[in-house]
């Protein structure tokens, strides 16, 4: 269940965020969105694939955490266990809210999930300073609502393209692991890289000019994490 709420400094100024990741605190996810210009760092650490999302009638870019529903492979005692933390996982217990700003156009409001397992008033991190003012954390927040709303305006073009350019296809992977266990990861979608080694020079530049060329390529770089995240599964296993 969410409640989502307009964030003030008079309801919510005792509100603390608790920032330590683990299970308990919603962390048990297998994917989460990743926008275009967070692949190059996303790819360090995650397979980034496609899946279809009808609420913006295609395909939207999502990083995975896991190999099956409800499991993160980068979650440990210690946290979460890599370096790059994607916008969409960063902006939890947070929700952008867009009201008319009275030109014609919208402006971006902080909401607040008050039944996220984060939100509290004991421990974590304060939202307001005492005489009302921003706490840094907020500042952050703000900082990263921002980002996620400007990556989100990417996300249908970008998709739209590549399925132009027929660069999209199915995939499947089937994965053993160590204990004998045999599994298949289906449902995602992958680039097509013979498509994409053979576009001509019109298609590549309708990539190169929509800034699409290198979002593309560190999808194709990304898929090399498929390894790691079976290797993360067996070293998990080994330690049960």
């Amino acid at each position: 269940m969410t409640q989502h709420v307009q964030l003030n400094n008079v309801d919510h100024a005792k509100v603390k965020i608790r920032t330590e990741r683990s299970s308990a605190l919603g962390d048990d996810r297998m994917f989460a969105p990743v926008f275009p210009h967070e692949f190059r760092h996303a790819q360090a650490h995650y397979p980034i694939v496609f899946m279809k999302d009808a609420s913006i009638g295609g395909f939207r870019p999502v990083s995975l955490f896991g190999l099956e529903e409800g499991q993160n492979l980068f979650l440990s005692e210690e946290g979460w266990d890599a370096a790059y933390l994607p916008l969409a996982v960063r902006m939890q217990p947070f929700v952008i809210g867009l009201i008319p700003d009275g030109e014609g156009g919208k402006r971006l409001e902080v909401h607040l999930d008050k039944d996220h397992p984060r939100v509290n008033d004991a421990e974590g991190e304060p939202l307001f300073l005492d005489h009302g003012g921003h706490a840094p954390f907020l500042q952050d927040v703000t900082a990263v609502l921002e980002e996620v709303h400007h990556g989100e305006q990417s996300v249908a073009g970008f998709c739209r393209l590549l399925d132009e350019l027929q660069l999209i296809e199915p995939f499947a992977l089937d994965v053993t692991l160590n204990d004998g266990t045999q599994g298949r990861l289906a449902g995602y979608y992958t680039i097509h890289e013979e498509r994409l080694y053979n576009l001509n020079k019109d298609e590549l530049g309708r990539l190169q000019e929509s800034g699409a060329l290198l979002p593309v390529f560190m999808v194709v770089a990304s898929l090399t994490q498929f390894e790691a995240l079976v290797r993360r599964r067996n070293d998990q296993l080994a330690s049960e």
